[in-house]
C-alpha cells in the first residue's frame, strides 16, 4: 500500500487551503452581503462570526485530519466507525458542487475570451441568456452548447492533470502559481478600481457604517454564513487536505493564517467591486444600491456592461477580472475533486492514479449536463439545495456529533496543543460546543422556516417557480441523493489491508 502523501512545505499547505477557501463567492457574494447588511458596521459581526466560528472550525477540522491521517471518510471512521457516512455525506456534496462548480469557471473562461473584443456587446443579460448559454425552459435538457462544453473540457484539464501529479508535485506546485498570481491580478483590478470616476462614492457605500443594523440578529446569522460558505468547511476538504500534514505541524497558526488570509481576499474584492459599482453608478446617473448585485448577475451581466463603458483599455479590464474568476475557481475546484479522490484511495485501496481517473472522471461526464441549453437551471436548482439543505446541515451534524455526542473536543484539544504554538483555551471549547451550534442551529431554522416550507405551498411556491416535478429530481433528489449515495458507500467494505491495525497504530500515536 502507498504511504500517505504529504505537503513539501508548511507554505504550500497554508496555500492549498487559502486556495480552497478563496472561490467564487469571495469576489461574487461577500461585497453585496457586507452591503446589504450594515457596511461598514458589518465587519463587527464579520469578526466576531470569524474568531467563534470560522477560525474554531478551522482549527477543528486541521486536528481531525492531521490526527487521524485519512480522507474524511477515513477520519470519521477513526473517531467512530458508526459515523463514517457522515464522512461520505460530506464527501458526495462536495461531489455534486465540483459537477456544476466547473462549469461556471468554462463561463469565466469564455468570457476572458470575450472581453478581449467586448463580445457580449450592449444587452449583456441578452448576451449571456440568449446568445451564449441559449438557455431553454426549466426541465429541459436542450443540445450541448460548444461555447460552454470546450471550455469545460480545459477546465477539467487543468484539474485533472494536477491531480494526476499528486499532493507535493500537483496541488501544492499549482496553488504556488494560482494564489500569487490571483492577488496579483486582483491588485491591478483594485487599484484600477478605484482611481475610476465615483469610485468614491461606491467605496463609501461599502465602508459607511449603519451599526443599527448589527443589532438585528439576521445580520449575524448573514456574518456566520458567509464565514462558514466562505472557508470551505464542512465538505471534507480541509480534513482532507490536513490529514497530508507531517506528525508535527503547527494547527492553530495554520487555521488563523487560513482564515485571515481568506477575510482579507474578501475586503479586497469588496473594495474592487464597490469601486467599480460606484463609477458604473455615476456614469448612469443613479444611485450605488441600484447597481448594487451578487452572483451570476454581477459577474456575467453587470461587469460586462461595466466595462462596455471604461474609459480606456475595456478589453484588458475585463481579461484580468475573469482571469481573476478562473484562477479562484480552480484552487477551490482542485480542492473540492481532491475530497473524493482522497475517500475513494482510502476506501478501496486503488491507486490516486485509478481514483481520479474515475471520481474526476465521473464528476467531469456529469458536469457535460451543465453545459446544455438546460444547463443553467440546472445548475441554480442543484446549487440551492445542496447549499441550502446539504453544507449548511452538515455542518450543523459535524458539531454536534463531534462536541455533543461523541465529546471529542477535549481530545482534539488536547492533540492540537501538543504540536501547536497558540494554545487552545476554554474560549474553543465555548464557541464549538456552545455558540457555534447554536448559531448553525438557528441559521438551519431560518433556513428550514423560510425556504423548505415555501417548497410545500402552492401554487408556485417552489424556488424560483420552477415545475414541482423540476424541483423534485432537479433539487431535492440531488440534496438527499448526497447522504443516501453516502450511507451505501459506507456501507461497502473497505479494501485498506490491516485496516484494525492500522487504527490501533494511529490510536497510540495520538496518546
Amino acid at each position: 500500500m502507498e504511504t500517505r502523501s504529504q505537503w513539501g512545505t508548511r507554505a504550500g499547505f497554508i496555500l492549498a487551503a487559502v486556495g480552497s477557501a478563496i472561490g467564487l463567492g469571495n469576489i461574487w457574494r461577500f461585497p453585496s452581503v457586507a452591503y446589504e447588511n450594515g457596511g461598514g458596521a458589518f465587519l463587527v459581526p464579520y469578526l466576531f462570526a470569524l474568531l467563534t466560528a470560522g477560525i474554531p472550525l478551522l482549527i477543528l477540522e486541521f486536528t481531525m485530519g492531521q490526527k487521524y491521517r485519512g480522507s474524511a471518510p477515513l477520519t470519521y471512521r477513526r473517531m467512530n466507525k458508526k459515523t463514517e457516512f457522515i464522512g461520505w455525506w460530506a464527501v458526495l456534496i462536495a461531489f455534486v458542487i465540483s459537477t456544476y462548480y466547473s462549469v461556471i469557471i468554462a463561463w469565466a473562461m469564455s468570457y476572458s475570451v470575450f472581453s478581449f473584443n467586448l463580445s457580449w456587446g450592449s444587452d449583456t443579460q441578452g448576451f449571456l441568456l440568449n446568445d451564449y448559454l441559449k438557455v431553454v425552459d426549466a426541465g429541459q435538457v436542450g443540445s450541448i452548447v460548444p461555447g460552454v462544453f470546450i471550455p469545460l473540457i480545459l477546465v477539467w484539464v487543468i484539474t485533472l492533470g494536477v491531480l494526476f501529479k499528486g499532493v507535493k508535485k500537483g496541488i501544492e506546485i499549482a496553488n504556488r502559481i494560482f494564489i500569487p498570481a490571483l492577488v496579483i491580478i486582483f491588485l491591478i483590478i483594485v487599484i484600477r478600481a478605484i482611481t475610476l470616476p465615483g469610485a468614491i462614492d461606491g467605496l463609501q457605500a461599502f465602508f459607511t457604517p449603519d451599526f443599527s443594523k448589527i443589532l438585528e440578529p439576521d445580520v449575524w446569522v448573514a456574518a456566520y454564513g458567509q464565514i462558514f460558505f466562505s472557508l470551505s468547511i464542512a465538505f471534507a476538504i480541509m480534513i482532507t487536505y490536513a490529514s497530508y500534514l507531517p506528525k508535527k505541524s503547527d494547527i492553530t497558526n495554520n487555521a488563523f493564517i487560513t482564515g485571515f488570509g481568506n477575510s482579507s481576499f474578501e475586503i479586497l474584492a469588496g473594495i474592487g467591486v464597490f469601486g467599480i459599482l460606484g463609477y458604473m453608478a455615476g456614469q448612469s446617473g443613479v444611485a450605488v444600491d441600484e447597481v448594487v448585485s451578487s452572483g451570476v448577475g454581477l459577474a456575467f451581466m453587470v461587469f460586462p456592461e461595466i466595462i462596455n463603458q471604461f474609459p480606456g483599455l475595456n478589453g484588458l479590464f475585463g481579461f484580468l477580472f475573469f482571469a481573476s474568476l478562473v484562477l479562484a475557481g480552480l484552487t477551490s475546484l482542485i480542492s473540492i475533486t481532491e475530497t473524493f479522490v482522497a475517500g475513494l484511495v482510502d476506501k478501496f485501496n486503488i491507486s490516486r492514479t485509478k481514483a481520479v481517473a474515475f471520481g474526476g472522471g465521473l464528476s467531469a461526464l456529469i458536469s457535460i449536463l451543465f453545459a446544455t441549453q438546460g444547463g443553467l437551471n440546472f445548475l441554480d436548482a442543484a446549487d440551492y439545495f445542496i447549499n441550502q439543505f446539504g453544507v449548511a446541515l452538515m455542518g450543523l451534524v459535524e458539531v454536534i456529533l463531534i462536541a455533543w455526542i461523541l465529546r471529542q473536543l477535549k481530545d482534539l484539544k488536547e492533540h492540537a496543543n501538543g504540536i501547536s504554538d497558540i494554545r487552545l483555551g476554554s474560549w474553543w471549547t465555548i464557541c464549538l460546543s456552545i455558540i457555534t451550534p447554536i448559531v448553525l442551529g438557528y441559521m438551519m431554522f431560518g433556513l428550514f422556516k423560510q425556504n423548505l416550507l415555501k417548497e410545500f405551498d402552492t401554487p408556485n411556491g417552489n424556488y424560483e417557480g420552477y415545475p414541482d416535478a423540476f424541483i423534485a429530481w432537479g433539487g431535492w433528489a440531488v440534496a438527499i441523493g448526497a447522504l443516501v449515495v453516502g450511507v451505501l458507500i459506507t456501507l461497502t467494505k473497505w479494501k485498506r489491508p490491516s485496516t484494525a491495525e492500522e487504527e490501533e497504530t494511529l490510536t497510540k500515536e495520538a496518546q
